[in-house]
């Protein structure tokens, strides 16, 4: 029972950067209806900004939020010098850009900090709290931050006029432009808030798996089978989702397929949603005239 224990808490704390991931790949869908396979690189680049600002000696907290800003420019800029022109391109080409995007972005990390392996600081301490290794500070952190995040962007959404001119932009373009809405600059915006939550996810996947520039490309198809599952469109039902993987993942690789077979079964769970339910756990069917 103990054991059982042990391997759903750590299956939330990997479900609660499965969500981050997740919440960045949603944002980039509901803003442009298309998947960024390049987003779990540019967390691991904006991670590799952090690493380098607390090298450097800057506080955690302060190179925490620093890089979040980087990121949350870094992913404005890349839509309006890079995608915007592409708005109306087929998607295919847009999908070649995505993938262009990936390479560019290891490719640099790998230039500029070479490929090996470095340790990345945490700023929560592996402080037992049962005296049975079941729970620490650690866990609870890394699920808080991610809870957080998602209140912030709830709050934001739907409560802000900023937020409801994004989701406006989102759903119905045309009209959102006759209400005055400048729907290109909430596409850039939409692009900014996820790169800056991918960042976070970087931030505290690295303590646990060092880091390096191939370390998101596992994390990447976990986030993205917890955004299917939750629903695509959905930001509550991605972090839901994301619990409900890494908890299924982590259960299933200690007692069924063991830990080597784990990146499989999300995998399978990603084509068992698409057969059997596109719009996920979560998600609604949207009906479009035509």
């Amino acid at each position: 029972m103990e054991f059982f224990i042990q391997q759903v808490v750590a299956g939330l704390t990997s479900g609660a950067i499965y969500a981050c991931v997740a919440l960045g790949l949603v944002m980039i869908f509901v803003s442009t209806d298309h998947i960024n396979f390049a987003q779990g690189e540019m967390a691991m680049f904006a991670t590799y900004i952090a690493w380098a600002l607390i090298d450097a000696g800057v506080p955690y907290w302060i190179a925490f939020g620093s890089t979040i800003l980087i990121a949350f420019v870094g992913g404005l800029l890349i839509q309006r010098f890079i995608l915007k022109p592409l708005e109306n391109a087929p998607v295919l080409a847009l999908v070649v850009c995505f993938i262009a995007l990936l390479s560019i972005f290891n490719a640099m990390a790998g230039m500029i900090w070479s490929y090996t392996i470095k340790p990345f600081p945490s700023p929560f301490p592996a402080l037992d709290l049962t005296g049975h290794g079941l729970v620490n500070v650690r866990q609870l952190g890394v699920v808080g931050v991610t809870l957080i995040m998602l209140g912030i962007l709830t709050v934001f959404f739907r409560y802000t006029t900023l937020g409801l001119a994004m989701r406006a932009a989102a759903q119905n373009a045309s009209s959102a432009r006759l209400m005055g809405v400048r729907v290109s600059w909430m596409l850039a915006l939409g692009w900014g808030l996820a790169a800056a939550i991918g960042a976070t996810a970087g931030m505290l996947v690295a303590p646990l798996v060092f880091l390096d520039p191939n370390m998101m490309t596992g994390i990447l198809v976990y986030g993205f089978a917890a955004a299917l599952v939750g629903g695509i469109a959905n930001p509550a039902g991605a972090v839901l989702g994301g619990f409900i993987v890494g908890v299924l993942e982590n259960l299933v690789g200690s007692y069924v397929i063991g830990n080597e077979l784990k990146l499989t079964f999300a995998l399978a769970m990603v084509v068992g949603v698409l057969l059997f339910k596109p719009a996920g756990l979560f998600g609604r069917v949207i009906v479009k005239r035509v």
